[in-house]
């Protein structure tokens, strides 16, 4: 029997590195592609880790073989950064990038292509969000996330291109660099110090990195989903404040400093999706409940101070 080959993009980061552990789990051939070599802890032995800048399409000639029967389009990193801010970077990163990586792939040996979108796309789209409303950008960040999914239904529908893109909210769990929000929250809470945060009043949707995982992998047995997009969340809004006050009573430390950062322009502040299509389509839901999760993560980052 042929051994299915995954092309996991971005995975030196966050969700590709479970995304690759998964994969290599499953018995199959995984190859990470990254802008920079995986760190130790997210090294995985029998994964083979590739370097290069989808933003300059000739460094993808070090992958070597372009024949991948499933990929993962994790590529490209979140950033608010206006465009008068030096925004364009961020098109080029995750569109052009994008369009780099098809020219380059083997199209007929793709089975199925996975774009992972995000929750940003919806922009101030009133909440629940579903996938039938338009989008509405607020950032080159989003822009390039909404013309990446577009282009892919346009292949699919002109060229059968079997892609499909994956509205992720916020995905959070153990390995989350600690530049992001619930770490950094975490982080304060342990150090027991005080740290900044907005007054907290956004409604955010939190799904946990392992159920992320699973829609990912339920794509690639799923046919109906191509030139679909899909919300993957957990359908259950929480405030930020909530959330931060779940921690600080959890670790039993930490003093936040409600209202010290300012909301972002345009900012969404109900934020939290319905996940029907991704139950009807995927036959998924999530499993982890926020409380289980949030342990976990709690638990991965004290282990981790506790080896450093």
């Amino acid at each position: 029997m042929t051994v299915p080959r995954l092309l996991v993009v971005g995975g030196s980061g966050f969700i590709g590195h479970h995304v690759v552990r998964r994969g290599l789990a499953l018995g199959w051939d995984v190859t990470s592609l990254g802008l920079n070599p995986p760190s130790a802890a997210r090294t995985l032995a029998g994964a083979r880790y590739v370097t290069a800048d989808l933003a300059q399409s000739d460094s993808l000639s070090s992958l070597g073989d372009n024949r991948f029967g499933y990929v993962v389009n994790l590529g490209g990193y979140v950033d608010h950064t206006l465009f008068g801010g030096g925004g364009r970077r961020l098109i080029r990163a995750h569109f052009d990038g994008l369009l780099a990586l098809l020219e380059y792939l083997d199209r007929s040996a793709i089975r199925r292509f996975v774009q992972i979108g995000s929750s940003d796309e919806y922009g101030d789209a009133p909440a629940p969000q579903h996938e039938a409303l338009r989008e509405r950008p607020i950032s080159p960040y989003s822009l390039a996330k909404v013309a990446a999914t577009h282009f892919l239904q346009m292949q699919h529908r002109t060229e059968g291109l079997p892609a499909v893109t994956l509205r992720l909210f916020l995905t959070y769990g153990p390995g989350q660099d600690e530049r992001r929000f619930l770490p950094q929250i975490i982080r304060g809470c342990l150090e027991d110090r005080e740290f900044t945060t907005s007054a907290g009043a956004q409604l955010r949707d939190f799904c946990y990195v392992e159920d992320t995982v699973d829609a990912i992998f339920r794509c690639f047995a799923c046919a109906e989903a191509d030139g679909q997009v899909i919300n993957i969340a957990s359908g259950e809004p929480h405030t930020i404040r909530a959330m931060i006050e779940r921690a600080v009573d959890l670790i039993g430390a930490g003093r936040p400093q409600f209202g010290r950062v300012p909301y972002r322009p345009g900012e969404n502040m109900a934020l939290y999706a319905d996940i029907a299509a991704a139950r009807r389509l995927l036959g998924w839901e999530p499993r982890t409940s926020l409380a289980t999760g949030l342990e976990a993560t709690i638990d991965w980052m004290r282990a981790c101070r506790a080896s450093a």
